[in-house]
Formats: C-alpha cells, sequence, structure tokens
C-alpha cells in the first residue's frame, strides 16, 4: 500500500531513501534487513499518525498471522537503526495495545511535512453546541481544508475514537484534505449525559445547533448507521444548507417499524443484549453485542470496541438510544432528497440489511449505489471493503463538491 509522491524521507539525523532503498544516519550508511526497512518506510509515510499493529501486519506481513515476538524484535531492530532505544523512545513510540507512531517531524524531498509533528492530543479540538431544549452536544473538528461534517451516531466518544483502533483510521482519511466536524449525539460521549427528549426531531436540531456553531453554511454531509436518516431529515428540512451526502450502513425505517417478523425479533434481540451485559466488559453478552457490528474483528479491535462502548454511555443510557433509533424512519423523506447522494452498503451488513440500502438508493432521485463485499456493519481498516468505502467517498466528495 505505497503512496505517490516524494521518496526521500529525512527524520531526527537520518535519512530513508526509499528509491534506492537506503537508509543514512549521520551521513553514513545503516545496513537494515527488507522488513525492517519497510517499517521505517511505513512509520515515515505516516509521521505524527498512529500505525496500526493490524496496519503493520498487512504491510509487513501481508496479513500473514505472526508472533508478537516477531514484531517486537523488527521494532527493536527499527530503533536500533535509526539510533533509538525502548526506553526513550524519542523517534519510534509504541502506544500501548494500539501500534506504534513516528514521534519525529519527517521532510520530504527537503520540504518539511506539515502534519508530521503535533500529537495526537493537539490535533482535535472540542467544543460545545446548545440544541434548541439546552442539551449541551460535544464536537470536535480535526484535519485540514474545506469543511465537511459527519452526523452523529450509536455509539461515539470524541477522545477514544481519537485513539481507537477501529476510528481514527477512519478520522484520518476523512481529514487528510478536509476539516471534520463530527459530535457525539446526545447522552452519549463527551454530550450531555442527561437524556429528554430521543425523537429524529430532536438529533435533527442537534446536527443543526453544531452547524452553526461551527460556522457552516452549505457542507457535505457524511452518516452511518443510525446517523442515515438523521442526515436525510436535516438534507430533506434544509436543502441549501447540504450540498451532498454520502450514507453508509443506513436505513429508511428502523428496525422496529420493519414490515417483517425477522426484524423485530432481531431489535428484541439486541436489546437484550445490551440489557444483560452493558457495564460488564467480561460479559458474554457484551461481546455478542460487540461480534454482531463487526463478525470479522481481530480480538484487539473487539476489545476496543468495547472499550469505546462502556465509555460512550450510561447503562440505562444505551437500551433507551438503542429503542429510540429502532423507530426512526424517514420513509417519506427520501424522495425529497434533491442534492447528489453516494449510498454504501455492506453486502452482508448484519445490523441493516442490503435491503434498506437499496431503498435508499433507489428511493432518493438520482442517488448512487456501492455495494462492499464484507459481513461488517463496522468496516475494519485493513479489509478491502474500508479501502474501497475511503476511495469511494473521498472521490464523490472530490466530484460532487469540488473538495480536494
Amino acid at each position: 500500500m505505497l503512496s505517490c509522491g516524494p521518496m526521500r524521507y529525512s527524520f531526527s539525523n537520518c535519512v530513508l531513501d526509499a528509491d534506492r532503498h537506503l537508509l543514512i544516519r549521520d551521513g553514513k550508511q545503516i545496513k537494515v534487513e527488507p522488513q525492517v526497512f519497510d517499517l521505517l518506510h511505513l512509520l515515515v509515510r505516516n509521521a505524527g499518525v498512529l500505525v496500526t499493529r493490524d496496519q503493520i501486519i498487512d504491510e509487513i506481513w501481508s496479513g500473514r498471522i505472526v508472533s508478537e515476538s516477531s514484531i517486537s524484535a523488527r521494532t527493536n531492530a527499527a530503533r536500533k537503526a535509526v539510533g533509538d532505544n525502548g526506553k526513550e523512545q524519542s523517534i519510534v513510540k509504541t502506544v500501548p495495545r494500539r501500534g506504534l507512531q513516528l514521534g519525529t517531524p519527517v521532510s520530504m524531498d527537503g520540504e518539511e511535512e506539515p502534519a508530521a509533528a503535533p500529537a495526537l492530543s493537539d490535533r482535535q479540538r472540542v467544543r460545545f453546541a446548545t440544541s434548541d431544549d439546552g442539551t449541551k452536544i460535544a464536537y470536535a473538528t480535526s484535519g485540514r481544508g474545506p469543511k465537511i461534517m459527519r452526523a452523529g451516531h450509536f455509539l461515539t466518544h470524541l477522545e477514544i475514537d481519537w485513539n481507537s483502533l477501529i476510528w481514527r483510521p477512519y478520522l484520518d482519511a476523512l481529514g487528510q484534505d478536509h476539516t471534520l466536524i463530527r459530535y457525539d449525539q446526545r447522552g452519549t460521549g463527551l454530550s450531555d449525559p442527561v437524556l429528554s427528549s430521543l425523537d429524529l426531531e430532536n438529533h435533527v436540531a442537534d446536527l443543526e445547533a453544531v452547524a452553526n456553531a461551527a460556522e457552516l453554511e452549505r457542507f457535505p454531509l457524511i452518516a452511518l448507521s443510525q446517523g442515515v436518516p438523521v442526515a436525510v431529515r436535516f438534507a430533506a428540512k434544509y436543502p441549501e444548507r447540504v450540498s451532498c451526502l454520502v450514507l453508509y450502513g443506513g436505513y429508511t425505517e428502523g428496525r422496529a417499524l420493519r414490515d417483517d417478523v425477522q426484524s423485530s425479533e432481531a431489535a428484541d434481540a439486541m436489546l437484550t443484549l445490551m440489557r444483560e451485559g452493558w457495564g460488564k466488559p467480561e460479559s458474554a453478552f457484551m461481546g455478542a453485542f460487540t461480534s454482531l457490528f463487526c463478525p470479522g474483528a481481530s480480538q484487539d479491535q473487539l476489545a476496543d470496541l468495547v472499550n469505546m462502548q462502556l465509555a460512550s454511555t450510561l447503562p440505562e443510557n444505551a437500551g433507551r438510544i438503542r429503542m429510540a433509533i429502532d423507530r426512526f424512519t424517514v420513509v417519506d423523506q427520501v424522495e425529497n432528497i434533491q442534492v447528489p447522494t453516494l449510498v454504501i452498503h455492506s453486502r452482508n451488513d448484519s445490523v441493516h440489511p442490503l435491503s434498506e440500502g437499496h431503498k435508499l438508493a433507489s428511493n432518493i432521485p438520482n442517488a448512487e449505489l456501492v455495494v462492499l463485499e464484507s459481513t461488517n456493519h463496522i468496516l475494519l481498516p485493513g479489509e478491502p471493503a474500508w479501502s474501497e468505502w475511503a476511495r469511494e467517498t473521498l472521490e464523490f466528495l472530490e466530484r460532487t463538491s469540488g473538495l480536494r
């Protein structure tokens, strides 16, 4: 997964020349084995950004099963090659249970890369907006470039997502050439934990409050899962404010409203899993709930999701939120959408079936549909469907909004 662009990287007292496969430190060539060179190349290409364990395995070992000792050996060799060590970690930093990160600025062909130096905690700004009913909604701004917004969905936590194995690569992909605004929906994350009303119009008002606070006039709107009906309703209500829509894994009608026994039973089963397991990270119920959203996840990725879910909302809120969003419907709104729309859906999504993606695409005028080959509702970095989602989303944004 090599990127295009300059192939000579300068950092600290080192130069990594990818074209000639050379590592130079203090003007002297340092001999390194191919996998160690590839690891350093991966880190300098992603300077300042967390490189997850799964990304390392995917690129250095082509996704094969590999032991922790092998990863540690290559990491230690990379540190030694650049004059670093495991104690100080001034260049190659270990982020516990997450992966590695290059901790020094990088220049490419003599030009310093502006995004290389800031620490993770310095690269997003969290603020608060006030919705119509007084609810405080936390939102974050990250990245650089033209502004885009992601609608809130179940479940997020602005701070934990920022360091998540699952969500950070997603945020980096969207924030590379855009300023991304995202928020925690009411009752979750850093937003007001006190729940009042949870109907669809309240969620639309929350989105509007964040857009106003972030000074967004007309902007691309991206939505996932339960955020899709919120985005659709907002675009139908305020057509002058939305330039285009990207809708992934969404639905027109919540599980509790669909006219089939299977959806109703699935909604009841999900509520049971949440009531029995929420707040209990070792519970089989919590594990089953998490696995439902991404059956292809590794143990580290599942643990990451459980951690985020438990931090995102209180046990007493989780069930209420789930029951509310299972009753969202925009069946009478989709035909009113008049902006360019991209609908993306996983073929074997076990949370919201592909038929819901078809309903969205077939009822929104001129909408485009992309079907991904995945069983995951939450796409996993490293799987081909994730890369296709990123490519399709960014290409659509550039094509329909002129964003770069």
